[in-house]
């Protein structure tokens, strides 16, 4: 299975909804909540998205080297070849 990487606001649902999405497949993932960081941090994480999605719209998903923004189901599974 690729690596998956995934930022998130932990107040956004569709953020939640792709975390249970990927815990109901047993998927590891690494979740990274931007909003819980602060300064120089959340500066680094914000430009670290912005090179996958120049919106910074959340979330933003990693997958190998497939990026899909926003909680797209179909898309999520397809590339995680479920």
């Amino acid at each position: 299975m690729p690596k998956v990487k995934i930022y998130t606001l932990s107040t956004c649902g569709h953020c939640a909804h792709t975390k249970r999405l990927l815990q109901k497949y047993n998927v590891d993932f690494e979740a990274v909540d931007v909003d819980l960081t602060q300064g120089d941090e959340r500066a680094a994480l914000v430009d670290e998205v912005r090179r996958y999605n120049p919106a910074v719209s959340f979330p933003t998903i990693l997958i190998g080297d497939k990026v899909i923004v926003g909680y797209r189901e179909d898309e999520i599974k397809e590339a995680l070849g479920l």
